[in-house]
């Protein structure tokens, strides 16, 4: 299992971007609300929905989660 993160800021297409803790694209951590560890990627997308409407997968470490 993986530990992932939302990030706070919105991409300019209004996405908030779940990464991998580790991931180097992760956010700072003053600007990501950590969301626990999971199995697989859309399990994270899912809790973090609880915090932001539109989400996306990070292209890089949640790439099956991440759509265009």
């Amino acid at each position: 299992m993986l530990a992932y993160c939302v990030d706070h800021n919105a991409q300019e297409n209004g996405d908030h971007e779940v990464h991998h803790e580790a991931c180097a694209n992760a956010p700072r951590i003053l600007d990501r609300i950590s969301l626990g560890s999971f199995r697989h990627c859309q399990l994270a997308i899912q809790e973090a929905e609880n915090y932001y409407s539109q989400v996306n997968g990070c292209a890089v470490c949640s790439s099956d989660c991440h759509t265009e």
